[in-house]
């Protein structure tokens, strides 16, 4: 599968919404380089009071639907078209990651389609997969 076309789409569709975010995880250490796969793309956005609204506008411009967190202590919130196989997750808080603004300074911007996305850096990537300790993100690593 060339993710190409779906990350156009994403990237097209968050400058739409006016919603800042940085493409995280194996989505963005493989933009890195690194050889992961992936078929979701987990974005860490800035915890504004505006942010869950841009969210929605996000899923609408891209015919999908929000799934709020799935427990009270949980802030992610998901978009999802399966019919597309549009699955994103927004975070406002990422393991090993001090802040948006930290995380921003140190992404790259990657151009898909008309859109551009903020890519981590694989530094930032890796030292949230090993803050996080979870056997799934260390399984990757190496």
């Amino acid at each position: 599968m060339n993710a190409e076309p779906l990350l156009a789409r994403i990237a097209e569709a968050l400058s739409a919404a006016r919603l800042e975010a940085v493409l995280i995880g194996n989505a963005a250490a493989a933009l890195n380089g690194a050889p992961v796969t992936t078929l979701d793309f987990d974005f860490m956005v800035r915890d504004t009071q505006h942010v869950l609204d841009r969210i929605r506008d996000f899923a609408r411009i891209l015919g999908a639907e929000v799934v709020p967190p799935r427990t009270d202590v949980s802030r992610v919130y998901s978009v999802v078209n399966e019919d597309a196989g549009l699955y994103v997750d927004f975070l406002d808080t990422v393991t090993g990651v001090s802040s948006f603004a930290s995380l921003r300074s140190r992404s790259t911007e990657a151009r898909f389609g008309a859109g551009v996305l903020r890519v981590a850096s694989l530094r930032d990537v890796l030292a949230s997969k090993r803050a996080a300790n979870r056997l799934k993100d260390l399984a990757v690593i190496d």
